[in-house]
């Protein structure tokens, strides 16, 4: 029974990262289906928008997600040099935030402010947890001690909630402003429209899988400090 309860665990935990993984990788190729990189459909989309303001930058491994603060569309190195239905697909959510933040869409805003402070937050936690049993042994306050615990858990399980959360703020980037981008402006290939809604999805639920993770290094945590 413990078997199985551990496998349905790991199933909901790692198989939406999983399918995210699959479906950009899927239609990561050919690399050259469209006649524009990720990157230039950004640039395209931005300036048809009047946002010429907004940069588009290449990012690192994994770097997809609009900045709000430097006003930037940033691209992994696929999504930015390549000309796949993922890369473009993609570049049109994050341009997606880029209109969420020109509206004044205030989700965007406080979202990118939760998460920021919560990377500042986490560590703080992990620090606290790692402190802990000093000042239970060398200094033998067992009560601070314990509340140093359940604040470092506690930090960490606030970057799941605020995940989550979020997450309606992915999925109006996605089918609230990149979708009908995409389709009116006639970027796609008709019979790609099916697989961009599958590409967007998959972008939106990125920080569902992140969360996920959170909950991962949450019971880790847990294991370790279990007597």
């Amino acid at each position: 029974m413990i078997v199985l309860f551990l496998v349905l665990i790991a199933a909901v935990i790692f198989l939406p990262q999983f399918w995210i993984k699959r479906v950009l990788k899927h239609y990561s190729q050919p690399r050259d289906r469209y006649p524009g990189t990720g990157a230039q459909l950004a640039r395209h989309l931005l300036d048809r928008l009047g946002l010429e303001d907004v940069g588009v930058v290449r990012g690192g491994p994994g770097g997809d997600f609009y900045d709000p603060e430097k006003r930037q569309v940033s691209l992994s190195p696929d999504h930015h040099d390549t000309a796949s239905l993922t890369a473009v697909t993609v570049a049109a959510h994050e341009v997606g935030h880029a209109i969420q933040h020109a509206d004044g869409y205030q989700p965007l805003v406080w979202r990118t402010r939760l998460v920021k402070g919560l990377q500042k937050w986490q560590r703080f936690g992990v620090i606290l947890i790692a402190l802990m049993p000093i000042v239970i042994l060398a200094l033998r306050l067992p009560a601070a001690g314990l509340i140093m615990l359940l604040v470092g858990l506690a930090t960490l399980a606030s970057g799941i909630l605020v995940h989550l959360t979020t997450l309606p703020t992915e999925f109006d980037a996605s089918f609230r402003r990149a979708l009908p981008l995409l389709e009116k402006g006639e970027y796609l290939k008709p019979q790609d429209r099916p697989h961009a809604r599958r590409i967007l999805t998959a972008a939106a639920l990125t920080y569902v899988a992140a969360s996920l993770m959170g909950l991962v290094n949450f019971w880790w945590w847990l294991r370790i400090l279990r007597p």
